[in-house]
């Protein structure tokens, strides 16, 4: 089986779907890899350490795309602008994909997969269960965008993050309030406790309550948490108007307080929970900020704006997206790692074995034989 790796070209996307080491272990197992030229350079892999790793260079994208078995991809396919043709197009009929591919916002996209039979499988969809941890590219690129979330506020205050005992008197602490404690949240609350916060943290689900107070933060929605509000997978599941109600009264009191907000609240497949209005954004002191990493699902805040920073009331709201993209390095290897061990279950001998009565490959093959499989 021949697989191969594109240089990605959507805006702004620096990743790329394997790096070198991962390239050499594919390579060790009987694999043959495909690199087109120039896929890693954004990611600081250069051509010649693919080579070295035993990839062959592909010097474009039909020869990419239309020669090989399985393609590894980051982003969904799309038209390619300087080819004049939809990525899919380049594919040979049958062959296979592996990628973030936002199935549900992408209906289309499916619908030109299944018509060229190609075997799709979305990363985004891997199960949360413990032996698909190690495939799990959700979590990863969530751990690297909580991170660098918590970088974005310490860096848009305008004030320090930790307390300073200085000659020129006490400075106090930085106060941080994070919403949703999953695995970008807990990731921003534990950054935001290295650089000196003291934070803050809200959640619905009572599960995560033990893992905030392990970080170092005070876990604040005690009178909210309920069982009933963790979905499948442990995410957090849709609520009520009036359980939406109770909540923003008690956020209003904490975001009122906070120096720095970071929103991480999403629910799998629907717009993000609106949790900040404007009239709580009124009540933060000027020079606050907010960092929405739901900008691209709507956001939390009703004032974000998804690829920008405004200003509001005195208060910096950032909508950032796509943040692994801006770490490519470290988010690049995470990936190539959760990717190869996807391989590893799917592929077997040198070609794709599916047992469509696994709960892993189930959930996450949304087209295969002409057909879409997503529920």
């Amino acid at each position: 089986m021949r697989i191969g790796v594109p240089r990605e070209i959507a805006a702004r996307e620096t990743r790329v779907a394997l790096v070198p080491d991962t390239v050499a272990r594919l390579v060790k197992s009987g694999l043959e890899v495909l690199v087109e030229a120039g896929a890693g350079e954004r990611a600081t892999f250069g051509d010649d350490a693919y080579q070295g790793a035993g990839a062959r260079l592909a010097p474009g994208p039909r020869e990419l795309w239309g020669g090989t078995d399985l393609v590894l991809s980051v982003r969904a396919p799309q038209r390619d602008p300087s080819l004049g043709v939809h990525q899919i197009e380049l594919m040979r009929e049958g062959a296979s994909l592996i990628g973030f591919l936002r199935p549900v916002q992408n209906p289309d996209l499916l619908g030109m997969l299944a018509a060229r039979k190609i075997t799709a499988f979305a990363m985004e969809r891997v199960p949360r269960i413990s032996r698909a941890q190690k495939m799990d590219a959700l979590s990863s690129m969530s751990t690297v965008a909580g991170y660098k979330a918590a970088l974005l506020a310490a860096d848009s205050l305008g004030k320090f993050f930790p307390l300073l005992m200085t000659a020129a008197g006490t400075i106090a602490p930085a106060k941080v309030f994070v919403l949703g404690a999953g695995v970008a949240g807990l990731q921003a609350i534990a950054t935001s406790r290295r650089l000196g916060g003291v934070v803050e943290a809200f959640d619905v689900r009572p599960a995560v309550r033990e893992e905030v107070q392990s970080l170092g933060a005070t876990f604040v929605s005690a009178e909210l948490a309920d069982e009933g509000a963790v979905g499948a997978g442990g995410y957090a599941r849709e609520q009520s108007e009036e359980f939406h109600r109770r909540e923003r009264e008690l956020l209003a009191k904490h975001v009122a307080g906070a120096d720095a907000v970071i929103s991480t609240a999403m629910v799998p497949d629907r717009p993000a929970p609106r949790l900040i209005t404007e009239e709580m954004v009124r009540t933060m002191r000027r020079g606050s900020v907010i960092v929405d990493l739901a900008a691209e699902s709507g956001g939390n805040c009703e004032l974000t704006q998804a690829g920008t920073q405004t200003m509001h009331h005195g208060v910096a709201i950032l909508g950032p997206v796509n943040l692994p993209a801006t770490l490519p390095q470290h988010a690049s290897q995470m990936y190539a790692r959760n990717v190869a061990s996807f391989l590893g279950h799917v592929a077997k001998d040198g070609a794709l074995q599916l047992d469509f009565t696994d709960e892993i490959t189930k959930g996450t093959c949304v087209t295969h034989g002409g057909k879409v499989l997503l529920a």
